[in-house]
């Protein structure tokens, strides 16, 4: 078999990305990480978060030789992305840099919000990767950590998350940004919710999307596609492999069918 692809969280939310990788790339062996037993990790610091990263990325490596790493988890790739970088010799794959790439390439981004988790609102890094992209947009980011439970609970569209929504974008109320960053892959099976709050002037980006788009064009100039029949992904769990069936599920779009559990 052809050498995988490795995609971690701290959680189940990365299987939103997880779904747009297998969407885009058919051909490709997946094996997906959740890091159930220490989730969330977006109100840890900045060197706990890239040591569990650490941990996730050298299972992966050492026990599937995995050709490329996809960090699924935007608290990670805010935090942990630098350092996991410098250790590795194979391709890593954020959330930041393939969301700020699409925000560049809009006609219209002259304001630029952005919502995730507090970790990574609080480390600055869509921040600082705007500025430097499109240095002359107003650029306003919000935690939005209720987001997540409501997402994991399966309240996507109701009324108790259209009021969480709406009171935690309500500073976009009177001026609804040109584009929005999901800054948690927890937030595309909000999309509609988002949606409906904010308008149709507004460009929600996806990092799953824009990730997988990324991954596409990094196998192609490296040539290390993989060819022949559609493939399969694998997860792995560290607590509740039960509980992750169950609620994965949700966001990633079909039945996950034998989740096992793994100790880093």
């Amino acid at each position: 078999m052809e050498n995988p692809i490795g995609v971690f969280d701290s959680g189940m939310g990365g299987l939103t990305v997880l779904k747009e990788l297998v969407q885009a790339l058919p051909s490709e062996h997946f094996v997906y990480v959740g890091d159930t037993a220490r989730v969330p990790y977006g109100g840890k610091s900045a060197e706990t978060v890239t040591r569990y990263s650490i941990e996730i990325a050298n299972h992966l490596i050492t026990r599937h030789d995995i050709k490329l790493l996809v960090v699924a988890c935007n608290t990670a790739s805010s935090l942990a992305l630098p350092a996991m970088r410098k250790i590795y010799k194979i391709p890593v794959v954020g959330m930041i840099d393939p969301c700020v790439r699409r925000a560049a390439a809009l006609r219209r981004k002259s304001s630029i919000g952005v919502i995730g988790t507090l970790g990574t609102v609080r480390s600055g890094a869509y921040e600082d990767a705007l500025r430097g992209a499109v240095p002359s947009a107003k650029v306003r980011s919000i935690p939005c950590p209720l987001l997540v439970a409501l997402a994991e609970e399966g309240w996507t569209d109701n009324d108790i998350s259209r009021a969480v929504i709406a009171e935690y974008l309500s500073p976009f109320r009177s001026d609804p940004p040109d584009a929005l960053i999901l800054g948690c892959t927890h937030y595309p099976v909000l999309k509609g919710a988002i949606r409906d709050f904010l308008g149709e002037g507004t460009v929600l980006i996806d990092s799953g999307e824009e990730a997988a788009m990324v991954v596409d064009i990094l196998l192609s100039e490296t040539q290390a596609r993989s060819k022949g029949e559609a493939r399969r992904a694998e997860f792995f769990v560290t607590d509740d492999p039960e509980r992750f069936a169950r609620i994965g599920s949700g966001f990633f779009g079909r039945e996950l069918c034998d989740v096992r559990r793994v100790t880093l």
